[in-house]
């Protein structure tokens, strides 16, 4: 594997300029499939920093909200041709920063590739509301607006597809950026705010400042010039960012954590849900929000299931991403592996039976990175800890119920809402699934994950707090509305007041 002799030292993007961090400190950027591999060093940027980007970010606004949205729109459009014309390359960075199989980091480029070309659309569909006016000679319409400079904070396991959801309506709607990119992955946000930068974004519209949370993400949540904050990450410091924003009542987007699910009836095709449990439970190596780390088994085919699915698990391929051969790549950093380890040894406290994995993987060279063998439970109950908490690892729990009803109460019965699925035969329970599974998204005879970006994402309960990425409800979050009332009777009309002498 091709590694830099020398890593590249990279900088803020403020008000057009690459600018090194005031303090001067920085923070490295290492492959979790081989930690002795630098990809690059990144500034560690404080408040200073983000009183820059800010106060650029608030002067570009001025005139970024007045281009029209369709020229605004032309620009996305061209950043996207040239993510088509990059996507080979862009996937190997992230493969390299983030460890994920090149055929997944292909995906997530791909998703920011369709969220450009979705979003340079809607620059000629920014649609508001004509309704007629309940009094003669005037007219009514609704439009949107721009909210002002937006705070972006974006997590590690989608270092290109979740910068583009936020960035790209954000700016269609004529709003300008200061983004925080993980600190694990922060070269993805790089390379796709370069591109917008090529393809002609002015200077200021998009501003990068990197760091840890303390020193670079709640300076960014709590700074009076920005009007809207979007944050993507863990439930805990959600928190954090909704109380930072609560003080001076500033509209934020949380998107959190997940505990998701897959019911396999009786009736359903075991090999498909088999296959689905798989991908769902150990693509991204259990690292996605989405990830289905929960596997719901009716009795009758739970055993059929688990030596199927237990057979399927202990032949993945584990290894370095850029091999083509890797199904499951590493985990992002030493802590999120003592994490997943943590969690094993729970799961073995509580009397779950461990039917594969369970350990760090560290043969075949595996041990210079972060690996972990994709681990089955089986026999799980609904109330374990494993079965309860976020573990955002390769690790999923069999539970095995007896009706379709104990199927949604498990399902139901854990603090987040995001992602559900079930696989059956029979549409009236499919039907009463989609009814009934407390979450944002639902699944038929398809795993917990592979959203598409013209529709809504996101979840319910502590996954979120009502707003959704994707599609046109991120439009909804990233302008407001403005009601324009034109009377045109050249005399004073009273409204309700009126419409009486009207009827």
């Amino acid at each position: 594997m091709a590694t830099s002799a020398v890593p590249k030292v990279h900088k803020n993007y403020i008000n057009g300029e690459w600018v090194e961090a005031r303090g001067g400190r920085a923070l490295e950027d290492r492959n979790p499939a081989n930690r002795a591999e630098l990809i690059g060093i990144f500034p560690a940027s404080t408040q200073d920093d983000v009183n820059d980007a800010v106060d650029a970010a608030k002067a570009a606004f001025r005139k970024w909200r007045l281009v029209p949205a369709p020229k605004r729109a032309e620009i996305l459009y061209r950043a996207a041709e040239t993510l088509v014309k990059r996507k080979e390359d862009l996937a190997r960075d992230m493969t390299r920063e983030m460890g994920k199989p090149l055929s997944e980091t292909r995906g997530d480029v791909q998703e920011a590739i369709d969220m450009t070309y979705y979003m340079a659309g809607e620059g000629r569909r920014l649609s508001g509301q004509t309704v007629p006016s309940e009094l003669p000679n005037k007219f009514a319409m609704s439009v949107r607006e721009p909210l002002g400079v937006v705070g972006m904070i974006t997590p590690w396991n989608f270092p290109m597809a979740i910068p583009s959801w936020k960035m790209m309506p954000a700016l269609v709607c004529g709003n300008t950026v200061v983004i925080k990119p993980a600190t694990d992955t922060p070269l993805s946000t790089y390379n796709l705010v370069q591109i917008l930068i090529e393809a002609g974004l002015p200077a200021g519209v998009v501003n990068i400042v990197n760091g840890r949370g303390p020193d670079t993400g709640m300076p960014l949540v709590t700074h009076a010039g920005v009007a809207a904050v979007s944050f993507t990450g863990s439930t805990e410091t959600g928190h954090l960012v909704n109380q930072g924003c609560a003080t001076s009542f500033k509209p934020c987007h949380l998107e959190m954590g997940g505990k998701n699910i897959i019911i396999v009836m009786d009736d359903a095709n075991l090999e498909l849900a088999v296959e689905g449990a798989v991908w769902g439970g150990f693509g991204t190596s259990g690292q996605r929000c989405t990830a289905a780390s929960r596997v719901a088994v009716h009795k009758k085919v739970y055993k059929e299931f688990l030596d199927r699915f237990a057979d399927r698990v202990k032949a993945l391929k584990v290894g370095d991403g850029l091999d083509p051969e890797t199904e499951m790549g590493p985990l992002i950093n030493q802590t999120q592996l003592e994490t997943v380890m943590k969690y094993v040894e729970i799961g073995k406290a509580e009397g779950a039976k461990l039917v594969t994995g369970g350990h760090r993987a560290e043969s075949g060279g595996l041990a210079r990175g972060w690996y972990h063998e994709p681990t089955i439970f089986a026999d799980v109950t609904p109330k374990m800890r494993i079965a309860q908490e976020e573990i955002f690892g390769p690790v999923v729990a069999l539970i095995p119920f007896a009706s379709f009803d104990e199927a949604l109460e498990i399902a139901d019965d854990v603090a987040y809402g995001l992602s559900a699925s079930i696989y059956t035969r029979n549409v009236n329970q499919a039907y009463r699934a989609m009814r009934d599974l407390e979450t944002g998204i639902v699944y038929v005879n398809a795993p917990t994950i592979g959203a598409e970006i013209q529709l809504p994402f996101g979840g319910t309960k502590s996954t979120g707090n009502g707003h959704r990425e994707a599609g046109t409800a991120a439009i909804d979050f990233y302008s407001e509305w403005k009601t324009l009332y034109i009377d045109y009777s050249d005399r004073l009309q009273r409204a309700q007041i009126d419409t009486a002498d009207l009827s």
